[in-house]
């Protein structure tokens, strides 16, 4: 799922506009940043947002003629983006780093729930709810890990959270602010456990050491032992993670 779209800085709603490219129209959203230097052309490897973004007001006037004149390397980097899988029966998803197949079921223990012994996530009711629910599933499941996975970390560097948030950012699989206040990714709940893990292990560090300092990597090493492997995997296979949503929100 996407952010909602925020003012741009300076007070110009950012705007929508058709760029076509190799033959089919994509939407590109302009936006105004004075603190940018030049016109930029921005895709994001996940969802495959296009985006220009102008230093002035006098800049917005030129930002489709400058998207227009980048129009081959935008394709370049639309054909790397995945493509998108609705979260609904008959699909297939990753949990905890394994596929599982989603299957419509009459009624259950839960409205949405995996069945013991198989990789098979059965979601109960109408199928007009079925994405809203395993969404609202997959979150609950990511919200327990992480909270158990900070309190066994925490607990080992002896500091201690004001509170964990569970989001769906596009740029960050975790955060740690000055307040002490975690925030994680729900998609996270779709890799293996030791990326998971990794992550928790580097915001829980944070608390600690608020820079990537000797100190702030030694402290993560202790906690998970390897850091290399799961980094490796999220730049890897993280952009895959932003390819499930409920249909018509990619």
């Amino acid at each position: 799922m996407r952010k909602p779209s925020t003012p741009a800085r300076g007070g110009q709603q950012p705007r929508r506009e058709l760029l076509r490219i190799e033959g089919r129209p994509v939407e590109v959203t302009v936006r105004l940043n004075p603190r940018a230097r030049r016109l930029i052309v921005k895709v994001h490897p996940s969802t495959g947002e296009v985006s220009v973004v102008a230093p002035s007001r006098r800049a917005l006037d030129h930002a489709m003629e400058f998207a227009r004149s980048e129009s081959s390397w935008i394709a370049r980097r639309l054909a790397h983006v995945p493509e998108p899988v609705d979260l609904e029966p008959g699909a297939s998803i990753p949990f905890r780093g394994e596929e599982h197949a989603i299957r419509p079921a009459a009624r259950g223990p839960a409205p949405v729930w995996i069945e013991r012994g198989t990789r098979v996530i059965r979601i109960s009711g109408h199928r007009e709810h079925a994405a809203r629910r395993l969404l609202d599933f997959l979150k609950k499941e990511a919200r327990k890990v992480f909270e158990a996975r900070v309190v066994e970390y925490a607990q080992r560097v002896d500091v201690q959270p004001k509170r964990i948030t569970v989001r769906d950012t596009a740029s960050r699989w975790g955060s740690c602010s000055t307040t002490r206040s975690l925030s994680f990714s729900w998609r996270l709940i779709l890799a293996p456990a030791f990326v998971l893990d990794y992550v928790v292990a580097h915001e829980v560090a944070h608390l600690r050491h608020m820079n990537h300092g000797p100190r702030f990597w030694s402290l993560v090493s202790e906690l998970v032992g390897d850091v290399e492997t799961p980094q490796a995997w999220l730049s890897k296979n993280g952009p895959l993670l932003h390819r499930y949503a409920p249909r018509g929100t990619q």
